[in-house]
């Protein structure tokens, strides 16, 4: 008998791979959320259920008396997310997955490669902070009260529609337009960027796994990268030249608070993943997509419509005058 599984989110980037792959895999898919994007369109024959996840009133109406194997919640940012979430599925469900974040582990990580034994403190970016807050629900609800909870904790993970450079596609603009983009640190930190169909397949090879209930994973690439190369990568795949100028981190982080807070709190430091434990669960699991190929991915995706080409000329000219400040002076 497949199992019943409801994604609560389903067409964000993470969520809409393993919907399409939980629907391969055979699973009976139902998808909630407040309507359907145009952007990451829905597999075909997953049943859609319209509500505001963070309305538990709407949720509780939209789902009727559906019990399931299985609950995915892609869009729980905080603990009382968690706990409205416990509330609502006592009783009803085999096995709740909260999608966690690998920001979560102790921000500078204090070995590599990361284990899932890692602690987790992240002082520097409160939406880290709020996934740790969100797990700690859960491990008490799962120790105390025996509420079959599992985590997962995705790093990097992107689709066609995400540049993971800093600037997103402005800095592709901009090389395209032979002008220097912003490296945060040296560009020699090592970083681990995974495709999201790879993620969809550790992702859910956990479903329906009684293993993995009161237990935390992280699905990542194998692949390690420096930001020199994932900078390069893409140049290469836009048919552009880079000329990179290397900032450091804090700088960034005082010309622009947001852009900062996600450096800081994630991606100035080396993370490299052991992923022993998926593997241990999810016998075959292994990435596939180089990013060398996901690069092309998404520099067709965005040539093919003008319109998906927008560039932020609020950091256009930040990084201008990032530039400036720290492009090399010839002696």
């Amino acid at each position: 008998m497949s199992l019943r599984v409801l994604f609560i989110g389903g067409s964000g980037v993470i969520s809409s791979a393993c919907a399409h792959r939980a629907v391969e895999e055979g699973m009976e898919v139902y998808v909630l959320n407040r309507g359907e994007s145009s952007l990451r369109p829905l597999p075909p024959g997953a049943h859609v259920l319209h509500a505001d996840a963070h309305d538990p009133a709407a949720v509780r109406a939209a789902l009727g008396d559906l019990t399931f194997d299985v609950v995915a919640d892609f869009v729980a940012f905080a603990p009382e997310d968690v706990r409205a979430a416990v509330e609502l599925f006592t009783g009803k469900v085999g096995q709740y997955v909260f999608i966690s974040s690998a920001s979560a582990y102790q921000t500078p990580p204090g070995r590599l490669p990361v284990t899932e034994s890692m602690p987790l403190r992240n002082p520097f970016w409160a939406y880290s902070r709020g996934k740790i807050a969100g797990e700690d629900v859960l491990v008490r609800e799962y120790r105390d009260h025996g509420f079959p909870g599992t985590i997962v904790r995705p790093s990097h993970t992107y689709d066609r529609t995400k540049v993971p450079l800093l600037g997103g596609w402005t800095a592709v603009d901009r090389m395209r337009r032979g002008l220097e983009v912003v490296v945060p640190g040296d560009g020699t930190s090592l970083w681990t960027l995974t495709h999201h169909t790879d993620f969809a397949a550790g992702f859910v090879g956990l479903l329906g796994a009684t293993a993995a209930i009161g237990e935390a994973f992280h699905i990542t690439s194998h692949e390690v990268l420096t930001w020199n190369q994932i900078f390069t990568l893409v140049a290469d795949a836009a048919g552009a030249t880079p000329r990179l100028v290397h900032v450091p981190s804090d700088a960034v982080a005082a010309a622009d608070a947001e852009l900062g807070a996600s450096l800081l709190g994630d991606k100035a430091h080396s993370m490299v993943f052991d992923n022993a434990k998926i593997r241990g669960i999810v016998p075959g699991f292994a990435a596939h997509v180089p990013f060398s190929q996901g690069a092309r991915e998404i520099t067709a995706w965005y040539d093919a419509d003008p319109a998906r080409r927008v560039v932020d000329q609020r950091l256009d000219r930040l990084f201008d005058s990032l530039v400036e400040a720290y492009r090399p002076r010839a002696l």
